[in-house]
């Protein structure tokens, strides 16, 4: 009799409240939990619209001849019902542990496979979060370009209407955030650029991390080393230039850049994107890249990083156009002035497609902040749209199509922000200009 081997299977629609309330609380240390629950909901995308999604659950197989993990369960499965490999997908799990590194092994691979794939995972617990072999493996995915974070209130709250057999019971949040706070922190330092972590051999450093790379190949090349285990490839793909970005897809670009005054249909959810280009001030590009928003931190926090890391030499001037898809928040304006002030050999310009809650006061005093201290704020029209298109999206050198209406889309934000930007000194005036009795 042959062995038991992992083979496609199909889901499972839903799977029990006290299932789900045993093994998906935010916990460092779950005692009893060593079944592993993977939630996924799979969208296949036209060229400007999301069909309906697939949902299921898998969960580890725990057979004694051969074990299969319920991230492998998936990818067996997804190969079996999606072939082909040119489509576009956008794939979400909800996990109830973190991939060990096996799957994350498993998982860069399967999205070399699927290069129009995104994927984002979100997860309940780390799994052995101390081990920095996990530690890698999460790693690891992130450069592949998976979205990684710790599951929220709202993230279990669409699990429990989407994959759980509650039977008209309601959502209740009780003891399933014990430990999400230490959690979502430990979870971005593990994905911290400057992160350093033990390993038994050495590994070309993260970009950004504060290590001269002259050491590392002195290092790996120095006689009495494995160059066994190093192998020579390793050292060469360290040494010639490697990409700086994922870049956006197209559907993702029309969707979260678009500056329509309402979501267009099917309705989804505008979050922020920040692309930016960082220069000499000859035009030469050093840098560009594309981030959005992470729990408890914001884009615009995110390329203040990122630029502190690039931008170490004061004597050298740099330039940076950012292309964003909401303006910033007063607490990000804040930052973005006081991060400018401290480093004067910086010039920022700020193009954002759409104004954010900007008929509050607070938020119209950060872009003003942001415009009396020298950052200029201005609204992307079509030529901005067009650089953004060819810099960051991945446009198989297709040209940008407008959507409808943009041009008058545009101006419209641009008389608001104006009228925003407009010194209350000269409103006064235009009151006492009126004389009346």
């Amino acid at each position: 009799m042959e062995p038991w081997r992992p083979s496609p299977r199909n889901p499972t629609d839903r799977i029990d409240p006290n299932t789900f309330r045993f093994h998906f609380p935010n916990l460092l240390y779950a005692s009893g939990r060593k079944l592993c629950y993977l939630c996924f909901q799979v969208e296949t995308e036209d060229y400007f619209s999301y069909n309906d999604s697939d949902r299921g659950v898998f969960r580890n197989k725990v057979h004694p001849w051969a074990r299969c993990h319920a991230e492998q369960c998936f990818l067996s499965w997804f190969r079996d019902q999606y072939p082909y490999r040119d489509e576009y997908y956008n794939v979400t799990w909800f996990l109830s542990w973190s991939p060990c590194p096996t799957c994350a092994e498993e998982v860069v691979e399967f999205l070399e496979e699927y290069r129009n794939l995104t994927l984002s995972i979100f997860t309940s617990r780390l799994y052995y979060f101390w081990d920095p072999n996990y530690q890698e493996g999460l790693c690891k995915l992130w450069d592949a370009g998976v979205q990684l974070d710790i599951m929220s209130c709202d993230d279990f709250k669409h699990c429990w209407d989407n994959f759980v057999d509650h039977k008209g019971m309601r959502f209740r949040r009780r003891n399933l955030l014990k430990g999400y706070d230490f959690l979502a922190a430990k979870l971005q330092e593990i994905l911290s650029p400057g992160q350093q972590r033990k390993r038994d051999w050495p590994f070309p450093p993260r970009p950004g991390a504060q290590v001269d790379p002259r050491s590392w190949v002195q290092e790996v090349t120095e006689p009495g080393i494995n160059t066994r285990r190093h192998s020579l490839h390793l050292l060469v793909s360290f040494l010639l230039p490697r990409p700086t970005m994922n870049p956006l897809q197209e559907v993702i670009f029309c969707r979260q850049f678009g500056n329509q005054h309402r979501v267009p249909k099917p309705y989804y959810r505008r979050k922020t994107y920040l692309c930016y280009q960082l220069k000499l001030p000859e035009g030469t590009l050093i840098h560009k890249d594309c981030l959005r928003n992470k729990k408890k931190r914001h884009a615009e926090m995110c390329f203040i990083d990122k630029i502190k890391a690039l931008t170490r030499d004061t004597s050298q001037r740099f330039e940076i156009i950012c292309y964003i898809t909401w303006s910033p928040c007063p607490f990000c304006a804040e930052e973005l002035v006081a991060f400018v002030k401290d480093n004067p050999h910086l010039s920022l310009r700020i193009f954002a497609s759409r104004l954010y809650v900007h008929w509050r006061w607070k938020y119209q005093q950060g872009l003003r902040h942001l415009h009396a201290s020298g950052i200029p704020v201005a609204v992307m029209s079509l030529p901005e749209f067009e650089d953004c298109w060819r810099n960051f999206v991945d446009h198989q050198d297709r040209s940008f199509q407008p959507w409808p209406n943009l041009d008058q889309y545009s101006k419209s934000i641009k008389r608001r922000l104006g009228k925003i930007l407009t010194p209350l000194n000269d409103l006064r005036n235009d009151f006492r200009n009126l004389k009346l009795e």
